[in-house]
């Protein structure tokens, strides 16, 4: 295994995951805006001496034991393995209020990606209650029928069979059955550098994670609305939509 080179975004990553924390969790146990946390953990934005001295300090650390936390390694290429699903009964099944979730390809572990066959359920907000979020961004493909995708920081949209969409799975997010649709089935591969993704997305989904974030009102732009301003630099900038997101 080679050693990687550490970074503040790997380090506050380790610790987080070493715990057990989600982003949310951290976020109220440092008393850093979720929002900055994130960037911080992908590298976007960096910490001022004093932060870190105060951030080391909330979690009970010296800044130097801090600064050496970080125990990522760089994982081996070309390591040849493979799963293969013939039949509808592969996969781990769970069932929860608003999907009927099947996760393909259980058997690898410390994959960066989770695929997802969903049934979707709920057909309004108040059947789904709050938006979820996780670790890392996600695709998401509709099979059969049609959804509304609702987001923290844009307004609804439906997609119908043959549509997809690709968002920041950090962003409150949630899947509806689309007005004038019984049921809707879609494909979801969600993927993160962060090692127990399947576990975290798995344990979500049991309600066992917290969900953190309530949903936006909808109105007419089509831009993403503004992020709440924040002490931390570039924590207030607006979130960039990427190639072929919808």
């Amino acid at each position: 295994m080679v050693k990687a080179k550490p970074s503040l975004g790997n380090i506050v990553r380790h610790i987080r995951n070493s715990n057990g924390w989600t982003l949310a969790e951290m976020s109220q146990r440092v008393a850093i805006p979720l929002s900055t946390l994130a960037k911080v953990e992908k590298g976007h934005l960096t910490l001022t001496y004093d932060k870190l001295v105060d951030l080391s300090d909330k979690l009970g650390m010296g800044l130097s034991d801090f600064l050496n936390s970080s125990a990522v390694t760089a994982q081996p290429k070309g390591m040849a393995r493979r799963s293969v699903g013939k039949t509808a009964a592969d996969g781990l099944n769970v069932e929860t209020q608003n999907y009927d979730y099947r996760y393909l390809c259980t058997e690898l572990r410390g994959k960066i990606m989770i695929p997802i066959i969903s049934r979707v359920r709920s057909k309004t907000m108040q059947e789904f209650g709050e938006l979820l979020r996780h670790a890392g961004e996600e695709f998401v493909y509709v099979l059969e029928g049609a959804i509304e995708v609702h987001s923290e920081f844009y307004d609804p949209i439906t997609l119908r069979a043959g549509e997809y969409v690709y968002l920041d799975s950090e962003m409150g997010h949630g899947y509806l059955v689309a007005d004038g649709c019984e049921e809707a089935t879609i494909l979801a591969v969600c993927a993160s550098a962060a090692a127990n993704l399947q576990q975290e997305l798995i344990s979500q989904a049991r309600g066992e994670a917290p969900k953190t974030t309530k949903l936006a009102v909808a109105g007419n732009a089509e831009k993403p609305k503004a992020l709440k301003s924040s002490t931390h630099k570039n924590s207030s900038a607006k979130p960039k939509r990427r190639a072929g997101a919808a």
